[in-house]
């Protein structure tokens, strides 16, 4: 992955930015971070950081956001907009044009929420938008560019070990990398399970992952569990038809009527955070791990089982897991991962004691605590920033609990 980013950066962003200056004596005291995304609707990084913009500590920073997303009448984007001190339009703007304008903001930390995906700028962060870049939250692994300085991580993300593969270096949260809005809604009108065409007494087990996640190894091993699980089923995003046509084909290889696939459409939010409380179990895909969806599953209720693997994106769910107090729900193999499915599946008392716990987990962990996290997360820009101001290279950061 490293390889190939560097080769991406090296081949369309080989800018020379023009230095910066000293930072003046008459410029506000507080950071001024200035954050950049294509994303400015109802998409689930939005939905992670909304609350964490508002909660931005108003005395040590002030919050610009930089939104290139086509304007659309939207709640979230409203949202986001009243949450940030200068919101400032800047789709019709050239990327060397965004840069400047950052530049003239006096913008020192520029954070990048889109990386290498759908309708991103990184030529903005080519030509230098603050002389502190991070990238956050949107791309999950190494830009391979030397204009990003850092990326936001926990070391159940990215262990020390795994520093190699990464062009940045890692600023360290203590508990989770991910954002968090504890005050996200779940519908409580939700449709039941035979509504939803969900068995009223079988295990129903979970997997609304987008259907590019699943490789032949997850849907193998799902197929097993449902003949190992009278009566269960695998309940499933719906895509587009070739999908739905695919994996029911691929069930009924596998010797599983196809029936027993179930698959939801998609709905609003709120309806979607409560639908997986009809839920007994969500199963994470294991190359490309549930990363916003596993944590809406745990925020619903939801206990989430995963396999950590060795990527970026192979241990965002054990990131979240850990950091909520469920680390047995967190395996290192296929067999273990298998196993447990089907003891849980078939063991009523331990599954509801999982369920409990989660629950409880939820108001008394650091995973939902969101003025916590936007501490930690504050506390690793300012180091960051410190290191420019003293003259010094980045380096890693490790933000201790002690704010």
């Amino acid at each position: 992955h490293l390889i190939r980013s560097k080769i991406h950066a090296r081949s369309q962003y080989s800018f020379v930015p023009q230095p910066f200056a000293a930072k003046t004596e008459t410029k506000s005291d507080r950071l001024r971070i200035g954050y950049f995304s294509a994303d400015v609707h109802q998409h689930p990084v939005m939905v992670l950081l909304a609350k964490v913009l508002k909660m931005h500590d108003r005395n040590r920073f002030e919050i610009f956001f930089y939104g290139f997303s086509p304007k659309k009448s939207d709640p979230l984007r409203e949202r986001i907009i009243a949450a940030v001190d200068v919101y400032d339009d800047v789709l019709q703007m050239r990327d060397i044009d965004i840069a400047h304008l950052a530049r003239q903001d006096g913008i020192d930390i520029a954070i990048d929420l889109n990386g290498y995906t759908e309708n991103s700028r990184s030529g903005i962060f080519a030509h230098r938008a603050a002389p502190v870049q991070i990238s956050y939250l949107g791309y999950p692994g190494s830009m391979g560019a030397d204009f990003i300085d850092y990326i936001v991580a926990d070391k159940n993300l990215i262990p020390e070990s795994s520093q190699v593969n990464y062009s940045e270096k890692p600023i360290y949260l203590p508990h989770h990398y991910q954002a968090q809005d504890n005050e996200l809604p779940i519908d409580q009108a939700a449709p039941n399970r035979t509504e939803l065409g969900l068995p009223e007494n079988g295990f129903v087990f979970c997997a609304l992952s987008n259907s590019y996640k699943i490789t032949p190894a997850e849907f193998d091993l799902w197929m097993r569990l449902l003949k190992a699980v009278d009566g269960s089923v695998l309940w499933l995003l719906q895509g587009n038809t070739s999908v739905l046509k695919n994996l029911m084909f691929e069930a009924a290889k596998r010797g599983v009527d196809p029936a027993r696939l179930v698959f939801a459409t998609h709905t609003d939010h709120g309806q979607y955070l409560a639908r997986f409380q009809r839920a007994d179990l969500y199963l994470d895909t294991f190359i490309y791990n549930a990363g916003a969806t596993a944590s809406n599953a745990l925020w619903a209720g939801l206990p989430v089982l995963t396999k950590r693997g060795h990527g970026y994106t192979a241990r965002m769910a054990a990131s979240l897991l850990s950091s909520i107090e469920l680390p047995e729900l967190i395996t290192d193999s296929e067999q273990a991962y298998e196993a447990l499915a089907i003891d849980l599946a078939t063991n009523p008392v331990r599954m509801a004691a999982v369920k409990a716990k989660l629950v409880a987990n939820r108001r008394t962990t650091p995973l939902f605590n969101t003025e916590l996290f936007t501490r930690h997360l504050e506390e690793g820009y300012q180091q960051a920033y410190d290191r420019y101001s003293e003259g010094k290279a980045p380096d890693v950061i490790e933000v201790t609990t002690r704010v």
